[in-house]
């Protein structure tokens, strides 16, 4: 027979005294999602960078967030509906390359790669994104793949 006992008042269990630290972000970077693209993606802060909108945009696949998508896609080639498949999940962002896209750039370029598991078959999409600043923000204009 199991006793269960509980601890006494203002004590953890032992197993409660180490903190679990928060799973690192989806876009690769060693901070928390909310510390990381968490913070975009709840339109509190905008991406300083076409990297951070990248690796933001990579991140809002990851977690199912079609209206950040939308929002950070430029007016002239967003399309008026996004519907991500729920079979395909984003695993891993690879930086390959950038050009421009900073602080004080209008334009900018991000070469990646992004890893997927998609029905049970990994794969990746490796692709050369443009970004250009609208109304002062960064967004995604257009890819080359």
């Amino acid at each position: 027979m199991w006793t269960v006992t509980a601890p006494s008042a203002g004590r953890r269990p032992p197993w409660q005294n180490s903190p679990v630290p928060p799973a690192p972000c989806p876009c690769g970077l060693a901070e928390s999602y909310a510390a990381c693209c968490g913070r975009f993606h709840d339109g509190g802060l905008t991406a300083p960078t076409a990297e951070l909108l990248m690796r933001s945009r990579f991140s809002a696949f990851a977690v199912g967030d079609t209206g950040y998508l939308l929002r950070t896609w430029h007016p002239d080639t967003r399309p008026r509906h996004l519907a991500l498949d729920p079979g395909q999940e984003w695993t891993r962002l690879e930086i390959l390359g950038r050009t421009g896209g900073g602080l004080l750039h209008a334009e900018g370029t991000v070469e990646f790669r992004a890893h997927y598991r998609h029905r049970g078959r990994d794969g990746f999409l490796e692709e050369n994104s443009r970004f250009r600043r609208d109304d002062g923000h960064w967004v995604y204009l257009d890819a080359q793949a």
